[in-house]
């Protein structure tokens, strides 16, 4: 169908019995350092390559955000927090967020050329607005399943991502200014991913998601 739905599942399964073994191994529950185990064991399996295959189907979103969602109840002093709050308490990204955050900079890095524009992205200068993107357009009468495809990709997804950025972010010329903007500008937004269980908020960085 065109989608990234079998390798997310399998990197799904991957990361889930990696998090097993560190509970079985390890007795500490404290989140100092389960957190250091999850950073460096797990999350490198849900990421790698993550600009590829970044999903926009629910199911496949609340796959990835399970791992991390059932990881983090067992730790010390997160019990009677729902997922929300524990991001929250722990000071995490959701891992939709951190998808959102990696594709904004990958735009960021495309426009300074430091790498190759291999999604063809449109680049002009706002007067007000700062460093805009065209969103690329696709043939009016495609079909259905084919435009939503396209859609979907990271063309059209990161140039509508890096239009909702506000022009002191968007015209940083150092890659760490960049990443320190972008981290306050995302920390005005509420991160509450899809999760199994929960209503479903928009978790986009639209005007309604600022908390």
């Amino acid at each position: 169908d065109g989608s990234w739905s079998r390798h997310i599942s399998i990197i799904v399964r991957k990361a889930s019995l990696l998090s097993g073994w560190i509970f079985s191994v390890f007795r500490d529950r404290s989140p100092e350092v389960m957190l250091q185990l999850f950073k460096a064991l797990v999350r490198p399996i849900l990421e790698y390559c993550c600009l590829v295959w970044n999903p926009s189907k629910t199911g496949d979103i609340q796959a990835i955000e399970n791992v991390q969602r059932c990881f983090t109840r067992r730790l010390n002093g997160m019990q009677g927090l729902d997922y929300w709050g524990r991001l929250k308490s722990l000071k995490l990204m959701s891992l939709q967020r951190r998808r959102q955050r990696y594709t904004l900079i990958h735009v960021w890095k495309t426009i300074q050329d430091i790498v190759p524009n291999s999604a063809n992205l449109v680049v002009q200068q706002h007067v007000r607005l700062g460093m805009r993107t065209v969103p690329p357009v696709y043939p009016y009468r495609a079909e259905t399943r084919q435009a939503n495809q396209f859609h979907s990709s990271f063309g059209p997804r990161s140039a509508h991502l890096w239009n909702c950025l506000p022009v002191n972010v968007n015209l940083c010329a150092n890659l760490g200014h960049f990443k320190s903007s972008l981290g306050k500008f995302l920390e005005g937004f509420r991160d509450c991913p899809p999760v199994r269980g929960y209503p479903t908020l928009q978790n986009d960085l639209s005007p309604q998601c600022m908390c």
